[in-house]
């Protein structure tokens, strides 16, 4: 510390009582006789901190000439789908030896860093930001063959599950305009669901690919935790952080994780995912031995999530048509039966708490601790935040900052008692998993509704009220999960009106190969788009019924 004493710039703008001025707005203070000491400590801390940002960034170079970005515009009206579903247009060509993914087009969700490619991360309240990298995953899609085409809208900061808040315009349905595609990644499910594209790679926060992908009629993967480097993603909150594919099939969705999965050498989330191109996802679907047999499930265990069928919000069409695909795991020769995992009804709240208090730090530019790249541009363009551009956040994101402000004032260490909560919901979770294979739930409690109004921040949040009750947990537990189109049932608005229902696949922690053989076993066997509601009495009461819990230590407060 001494050469920072001797060096202090003669321009430092540090001056006595600053250090007093900056406690204060924590309540505390220091003695008077430290006043000297701290100040001058605070002044050499301000030349420290100047010198690091003169210092040049070090981001990932991107191959920009084997990978060059063609024709990057932003769409006319007229090149719009579904809306406004598309956020940049472009063509990255991938490999052109070939790969898994060769053929295949490919969006990336407008929260993914294209070197050269302006992002909106679904907002106006600053200007667009152009990242001068690519992140992993857009690597990883070139390599194994896809062509990039675009940037697909999202949600504004990511922070909705509906299709209307991003500030880059609403989008439809695929199935019925008028309806949400779901969010946050709203604009690939719509062009995954309506065959314009094969594949998008997506972000999960709390249900932000299984959500859409069941109002769209897509397959979407929430991985388990740190499978796919969330490398040059805009994050919301490292512990909820997840990416993974969107896709019409399972094959297709498990070739893209193929592609996208494991340890890039820079996210500390992936440390665990083994090394990349050495899970075999796809190959294990082809090549399973139970694959063509009339009973390909035969010994697997299926437990139905009682409570996942149980929620207030649920809608009794939905219910029931998930019930009739989970009836259809019988036919395959799977076992089917009731299973009861009381924390599960805790996932929401904490889920909650946990993302309002690390979600608003990340916003105010505050994330820390954690080992990988940070997007600096992006911080740059957005901070630091004004009165101006915070009005022009839609009312969720807000509403993230007020909570999260709250919690930190109000109860402080709640954050971490949240965290020690989700981990014994997880517990219980893995506890059931070691008697079942698999659980299954519906993934949204009810089809998708009506796009809501920019009017109030109530009338705001109203369509989806409810719609992650099923997804949000395994964001807290970090289980893979997957959401499976399984059938049609009309619009809680109007029943001539029939939309996509998805039925949700939950395995224990980096069992997606297990997800993956069920979930293709049912879509091989069934049309899932000729599975239409049929008004009957639930079948649910007479599976068998088993109930999960864990005793634990009471967590101190």
């Amino acid at each position: 510390m001494s050469v920072f004493f001797k060096d202090i710039s003669p321009g430092n703008p540090v001056k006595k009582g600053d250090a007093e001025d900056l406690l204060k707005k924590i309540g505390v203070a220091i003695d008077d006789k430290d006043s000297d000491d701290y100040n001058l400590l605070l002044a050499a801390v301000h030349d420290c901190a100047e010198h690091i940002s003169n210092l040049p960034d070090y981001q990932p170079v991107p191959d920009t000439k084997q990978y060059p970005r063609e024709n990057i515009r932003r769409p006319t009206q007229e090149e719009q789908e579904f809306g406004h579903a598309w956020a940049h247009k472009f063509l990255i060509r991938g490999n052109r030896d070939g790969g898994p993914m060769a053929g295949k087009s490919a969006t990336v969700k407008d929260c993914i860093a294209v070197a050269g490619v302006p992002q909106f991360y679904g907002s106006d309240a600053f200007p667009a930001w152009t990242p001068s990298t690519d992140a992993t995953v857009v690597t990883r899609l070139l390599d194994a063959g896809a062509d990039i085409v675009g940037t697909s809208t999202c949600e504004n900061f990511c922070n909705s599950t509906a299709s209307f808040t991003s500030a880059q315009g609403t989008i439809d349905n695929p199935h019925h305009a008028g309806y949400s595609a779901g969010g946050s990644t709203s604009g690939g499910s719509a062009l995954v669901g309506s065959g314009m594209v094969d594949v998008t790679v997506g972000t999960d926060q709390g249900g932000s690919i299984r959500v859409p992908s069941a109002l769209c009629g897509c397959v979407g993967l929430k991985p388990t935790h740190g499978l796919v480097p969330y490398t040059g993603f805009t994050s919301g909150d490292a512990v909820d952080d997840h990416a993974g594919p969107i896709t019409r099939t399972v094959m297709d969705n498990a070739a893209c994780l193929d592609a996208i999965a494991g340890y890039d050498g820079i996210d500390d989330r992936s440390l665990g995912a083994g090394e990349h191109g050495s899970h075999g996802f796809a190959e294990a679907l082809r090549s399973c031995p139970a694959t063509g047999n009339a009973f390909p499930l035969a010994g697997i265990k299926i437990g139905v999530l009682k409570e996942g069928f149980g929620h207030d919000a649920m809608q009794p069409e939905v219910r029931d048509v998930v019930l009739d695909a989970v009836r259809k795991f019988e036919q395959l020769g799977a076992s089917v039966q009731e299973v009861s995992v009381p924390a599960h009804m805790e996932g929401p709240a904490v889920w909650t708490i946990q993302q309002r208090i690390s979600g608003t730090l990340t916003i105010l530019g505050q994330a820390h601790g954690r080992r990988g790249l940070y997007l600096t541009e992006f911080e740059h363009a957005r901070l630091p935040w004004t009165t101006e551009n915070f009005r022009k956040l839609f009312p969720s994101t807000q509403n993230t900052v007020i909570n999260g402000l709250y919690l930190m004032d109000k109860f402080p260490g709640l954050y971490g008692k949240t965290m020690n909560i989700g981990r014994q919901i997880s517990d219980a979770f893995d506890l059931a998993l070691q008697d079942v294979d698999l659980l299954v739930m519906p993934t949204t409690p009810f089809v998708a509704p009506r796009h809501g109004s920019r009017g109030t921040p109530r009338q705001c949040f109203e369509p989806t009220i409810g719609l992650t009750v099923n997804t949000a947990v395994f964001n807290v537990t970090g289980h893979p999960a997957l959401s499976l189109p399984v059938g049609f049932a009309p619009a809680r608005e109007d029943e001539t009106v029939a939309l996509p229902v998805g039925m949700q696949i939950v395995g224990g922690k980096w069992q997606e190969k297990m997800i993956y053989r069920v979930a293709h076993e049912w879509e091989t066997a069934f049309n899932w788009r000729t599975c239409r509601y049929m008004a009957k009495e639930s079948q649910q009461d007479d599976l068998p019924k088993v109930q999960y819990t864990v005793e634990v230590s009471p967590v101190v407060a």
